[in-house]
């Protein structure tokens, strides 16, 4: 049994996309979903569920990666876990957002990024884009990035010269908010090439508000994509065909 821990986690389309993966290649496995509401419950459900493997979505990545048995790969770095796995009687912690990003945005050519937010997602993000600078509400969590590039809260950006922006905040997952206040958005735009928002599903008032300046736009289904293929080699302990993989998954989730 696989699945996803998250709250909320009704929108996940994980399961409709794994299981049909699953099927397709004639793997005798199933994937659910778990509304989990305090986090640092996860390693302890994940045993007592007695699975082999799960995805760890919002606002859980964090709590995962203090509570896994052992943390591997670029995990270590990020300080986020959004795959565990079962080892044994041990779970281990790994994270396929960052590379998954990657793979998601690779024609993009850009060379100045700005990251909203500063959860599990940030953390990863910044890993891989260690050039780009992030942007939060409040300061209590950009300590982790302080020493790593250049940060900012709202009321103390004075940068606005940014190609790529990312939303890696929940706002617009279950409402029409803005991750960021507008006028400071607007600011953004201005310079911008491209906007991404990991949220996938829907178009968020971040795209939308984007689009009105005519940037290239991509929602979180891509990374979505990749992110899943890597964290299935994962659960299944091989290497997968990940451009036969992508297809599966893109057949399903965008019929």
């Amino acid at each position: 049994m696989l699945l996803i821990f998250g709250n909320p986690i009704d929108h996940s389309k994980s399961p409709l996309m794994h299981n049909y993966f699953l099927k397709k290649m004639g793997i005798n496995e199933c994937y659910g979903r778990f509304l989990l509401q305090d986090g640092s419950k996860i390693i302890e459900k994940f045993k007592e569920l007695k699975i082999n493997g799960a995805n760890v979505t919002i606002p859980h990545k964090e709590w995962a990666y203090k509570l896994a048995d052992e943390v591997r790969g670029i995990a270590t770095k990020i300080g986020a876990v959004n795959t565990l796995v079962r080892e044994g009687e041990k779970v281990i912690g790994y994270n396929t957002d960052a590379p998954g990003f990657l793979e998601a945005i690779k024609e993009f050519e850009y060379k100045k990024p700005l990251i909203i937010g500063a959860g599990g997602t940030a953390k990863a993000l910044s890993v891989v884009l260690p050039n780009a600078h992030i942007l939060n509400r409040s300061p209590k969590r950009l300590e982790f990035f302080k020493s790593k590039t250049k940060v900012f809260t709202w009321d103390s950006i004075n940068e606005f010269n940014y190609d790529l922006i990312i939303n890696t905040t929940s706002a617009g997952l279950n409402d029409e908010n803005l991750p960021a206040p507008e006028d400071i958005l607007e600011k953004l735009f201005k310079n911008a090439k491209y906007a991404v928002d990991v949220i996938y599903g829907k178009e968020t008032a971040f795209l939308k508000m984007a689009k009105k300046f005519n940037l290239k736009t991509k929602s979180g289904l891509d990374m979505l994509v990749y992110q899943g293929i890597l964290a299935m080699e994962l659960f299944l302990k091989k290497k997968i065909d990940k451009e036969k993989a992508a297809k599966i998954y893109f057949e399903i989730l965008k019929d």
